[in-house]
């Protein structure tokens, strides 16, 4: 019963991550010797992408500081090793990503699932799409996995490779912005694009 209980609590605490900005992201940092909730939902999300090893404890010491310093020199932030407002949102953009990631590829090869995540990371370079990813991959009809529920299913551990690879700039797409599996599209529109390259039932194109 205390092992459920304790896991209930850990769900609501990630669920709290993803959709409610918490007081450590707005006003403060998480540095060594920090602890309470936000630290333990940081150290979960950084067990989720691989980096962070051992139990989840609540408490900011020298393995979290390092996971941290490796999660931002993946995804090109300052790689000091604390916690501030630009770290938890690029551990967002990264859930969300991945969920993305998951929900449009999880049949495809790993270079299959880079590629949807580059697609993403393109977007956000070209002036005809939304300046953040949150508004990419919200964008009406843009991936189907968020209209139809796919995006709230739990990333596996590849999808979240994945999208680390693709922010250390992995592009299998040569800079397509497009995707779609030309034996499912049914909107006419999206043949008109150029294509680019085809990796596995994807074809890419800008």
């Amino acid at each position: 019963m205390r092992n459920l209980l304790s896991k209930l609590v850990l769900f609501f605490v990630v669920v709290a991550f993803l959709f409610v900005p918490t007081k450590v992201q707005a006003h403060g940092l998480l540095t060594e010797g920090s602890q309470g909730y936000e630290v333990a939902i940081l150290q979960e999300k950084l067990k989720a992408l691989g980096l962070f090893y051992g139990p989840v404890t609540g408490y900011y010491g020298p393995i979290t500081e390092r996971a941290v310093a490796n999660f931002q020199y993946e995804t090109n932030l300052s790689s000091d090793g604390v916690a501030g407002p630009a770290t938890f949102l690029m551990l967002q953009d990264v859930e969300k990503m991945a969920r993305v990631v998951h929900g449009e590829a999880r049949g495809e090869s790993y270079i299959g699932k880079v590629s949807v995540a580059a697609v993403i990371l393109n977007r956000l370079e070209d002036p005809a799409f939304p300046k953040n990813v949150s508004d990419v991959i919200h964008q009406t009809n843009a991936f189907t996995a968020v209209h139809d529920g796919q995006f709230h299913l739990k990333p596996s551990s590849n999808a979240y490779r994945a999208v680390l690879d693709a922010k250390k700039g992995w592009d299998p797409t040569y800079g397509s912005v497009y995707y779609y599996n030309p034996e499912l599209a049914t909107d006419t529109w999206i043949f008109s694009r150029a294509s680019v390259t085809k990796i596995g039932n994807h074809l890419f194109a800008k």
